[in-house]
């Protein structure tokens, strides 16, 4: 299956239809009079629909057991056509359209089963997917696309040569996947000043957002926390917890980091973990979402 472990848990919605054509106007009016002989139709191929879609990843090999937290099966009588709308929704890090779709095949394959001993001319048609929320996809066409950042390593040991930076170069991997462009990527010594100053120079040149990696721990050199902080004029606790809360799902030690976010003036300052894991992973927690930001920085409206 495809490794979902790196994405966050999200509210996941899909809709999906089915129709199905019976071939009398008989088999309508038996069904809306419940004189159908092998039951009530609507209920029972409701009733399969809601057992079906659990059973989805136990038949389609590449589906993802998922929590089925909500399930709604609607029908619409057209002349000799009932269409069947299949509603899943949960909350987890990927979603649900093939449960829908596969929702509403069973519906109709089950409403086919029950009145084909009085309709032999019945048919299945256009089972697809109609609607789809949730995940970044979702949320893509929010956001600026005109953004620049700075990536900033604090580390002494790669400043000084005797390591090779990977934690910054991940950073700009994944900023490079959400159309940031990268203004400037530089590697400084663990120092007060020299963290001060970059902060203070990208700002001055309207760099939309700076990200520090390293120095977010608790060794005596691990300062980055103290120098950004006095710096901020507001601090942004959500992306803080949203960071460590994603770390410590995957590992016990992300309590122990002291990321930090927050704006001066316009500008987004966010200070990772140095570690290439926690760069990582703290932007997949927080990114594309917090592009957002900008938005708001700018005065739009929330969504």
């Amino acid at each position: 299956m495809v490794d979902i472990t790196h994405k966050s848990t999200t509210l996941r919605t899909a809709t999906a239809q089915a129709v199905v054509k019976v071939s009398k106007p008989e088999t309508i009016e038996a069904i809306k009079n419940d004189t159908v002989p092998k039951g009530h139709v609507f209920a029972m191929s409701k009733a399969a629909g809601l057992l079906g879609v659990k059973r989805t990843p136990d038949i389609l090999p590449d589906c993802h057991p998922l929590p089925i937290e909500f399930t709604g099966v609607e029908y619409e009588i057209n002349g000799l056509e009932i269409t069947v709308l299949f509603t899943v929704k949960t909350i987890y890090k990927t979603g649900v359209e093939v449960e829908a779709m596969h929702g509403a095949s069973v519906v109709a394959l089950n409403m086919y089963d029950m009145l084909k001993p009085i309709d032999k001319g019945i048919e299945i048609h256009a089972i697809k997917l109609l609607e789809k929320k949730g995940g970044k996809s979702d949320f893509r066409d929010r956001f600026r696309k005109d953004l620049k950042a700075a990536v900033v390593v604090c580390s002494d040991t790669i400043s000084a040569g005797h390591k090779e930076d990977k934690a910054g170069k991940a950073i700009i991997k994944k900023l490079e996947s959400c159309d940031v462009k990268i203004a400037e990527y530089v590697i400084i010594p663990d120092e007060i000043d020299d963290i001060q100053n970059k902060a203070k120079h990208f700002e001055a040149q309207g760099i939309d957002m700076v990200i520090y990696t390293g120095g977010t721990g608790l060794s005596g050199r691990d300062v980055t926390p103290e120098a950004l902080i006095p710096l901020l004029d507001r601090r942004i606790p959500g992306i803080e917890e949203a960071i460590r809360n994603y770390g410590q799902d995957r590992t016990p030690y992300s309590m122990l980091s002291r990321s930090v976010a927050g704006t001066i003036k316009d500008t987004l300052i966010l200070a990772l973990p140095g570690s290439t894991n926690g760069a990582k992973e703290s932007m997949d927690a927080i990114f594309p979402a917090v592009l957002h930001s900008f938005r708001i920085l700018k005065g739009a409206r929330h969504d």
